[in-house]
């Protein structure tokens, strides 16, 4: 996400004296996505989002405990490449299983033989 947008939804939630009460989940989340995709390093990036670096610290803290409890799940489907014997193709279009799990989740597997190993192993 444009660092200008998160400068901006994080300013929503700035009081008059330049503390921050109340941020969202979601927008603690943007930061954190904002700062691991951020090419330069952390004090860039905390000047142009407009925080104090103990700021950051406070949201990057808090959206990493809120990963790690499980409150938020990722919505993006992020691509694990698996080289396997015999495939033909980068795609490998048309072969294979969906799994969707609670929560939206989605795994596939590119031959059936993999998703029946991980359905005994979940059992």
């Amino acid at each position: 996400m444009e660092t200008a947008v998160i400068r901006k939804r994080l300013s929503t939630f700035k009081s008059a004296k330049g503390t921050f009460h109340k941020v969202s989940n979601e927008v603690v989340m943007e930061v954190l996505r904002g700062w691991e995709a951020w090419p330069g390093n952390a004090a860039q990036y905390y000047r142009e989002i407009g925080v104090s670096k103990t700021q950051l610290a406070v949201i990057i803290g808090k959206a990493k405990r809120l990963v790690k409890s499980g409150a938020v799940t990722e919505s993006e489907f992020k691509e694990i490449g698996v080289s396997l014997p015999g495939a033909v193709g980068p795609g490998l279009d048309g072969l294979g299983m969906e799994l969707r799990l609670e929560g939206e989740r989605l795994i596939r597997f590119s031959q059936v033989d993999h998703l029946v190993d991980f359905l005994r192993k979940m059992s």
